[in-house]
């Protein structure tokens, strides 16, 4: 029964890594229809430059937030200048660009910071295991960190102006419009704040995984069946998602499949989903009458 709690808790703490990438996935799905395939690559450019800051000197909750600006500021940056031309374009063209992203940060990563592993410290303490040894402490604090994360974007969205408007151009951009909503403007700031929830499950499963540049490579494929196991358009759903994988991620990894096929599960979850409910558990069912 302990190991049974031991893996439950690990897999709580691992899914909430993969819910903050699905809720990124989803914010830019909603809003532009379509995946970002290098939702892995930006977080793991944003782990690099935190190792960057606190190798610099920088406290790591300094560099923490340093980070998070950058982050912000790369996803923005990136819906101005490349993703706007691209409004109006072919599904194909915006994979093409997607898929260009990917590689563009992939190998700037391998360029600047080398292919070489490194290993990411970890604000919290990892010596001592907590809960009578079911958890560690950098398990415990990324799962705090990932929930408070969670807990404020929700009240950012449901709350403020500024989210009801990033809402609402997403749901639906030409009302949104009508009514004086700036539209390209809450799109770039929806990919700035996806950037910066991928850069906070990156430097959380950094001490974990360590960091090189194929880290979230297998993390965004959990992430992505989490998303569609809640509902692609469904940010709500896809952060349950993200913590349903994690716990059966490792409840099959630890009785079923064995550590190295865990990868399996993700895919097989995908299959599934896609063939039984495609809309996932709380995503929504659009019917078109023709």
């Amino acid at each position: 029964m302990q190991g049974l709690a031991h893996q439950l808790i690990a897999g709580i703490a691992t899914g909430g890594i993969y819910a903050s990438v699905a809720l990124a996935l989803v914010m830019i799905y909603q809003s532009t229809h379509h995946l970002n395939f290098a939702q892995g690559e930006m977080a793991t450019f944003s782990t690099y430059i935190a190792l960057t800051l606190i190798q610099a000197g920088l406290p790591y909750w300094g560099a923490f937030v340093a980070t998070l600006v950058i982050s912000f500021g790369i996803g923005v940056f990136i819906e101005r200048i490349m993703l706007r031309p691209m409004h109006n374009a072919s599904v194909l063209a915006n994979v093409g660009v997607f898929i260009g992203l990917l590689l563009v940060f992939r190998n700037a990563m391998g360029w600047i910071f080398e292919y070489t592993i490194k290993a990411f410290p970890s604000p919290f303490e990892t010596g001592t295991p907590l809960l009578g040894g079911l958890v560690s402490g950098h398990e415990l604090g990324s799962t705090a960190v990932t929930l408070a994360v969670l807990a404020l974007v929700y009240l950012f969205f449901r709350y403020t102006k500024l989210g009801l408007g990033m809402r609402a151009a997403a749901f639906n951009a030409t009302s949104s419009k009508l009514v004086g909503i700036r539209v390209g403007w809450m799109l770039a700031l929806g990919w700035g704040l996806a950037a910066a929830i991928g850069a906070i499950a990156g430097m959380m499963i950094a001490p974990v995984v360590f960091l090189e540049p194929n880290m979230m490579l297998g993390i965004l494929l959990y992430a992505f069946a989490g998303a569609l196991l809640g509902g692609i358009d469904n940010p709500g759903g896809a952060v349950i998602g993200g913590f349903a994988v994690g716990v059966i991620e490792n409840l099959g990894g630890a009785y079923l499949v064995g550590t190295e096929l865990k990868l399996t599960l993700a895919l097989v979850i995908i299959i599934c989903v896609l063939l039984v409910r495609p809309s996932g558990l709380f995503g929504r069912v659009v019917q078109s009458r023709v």
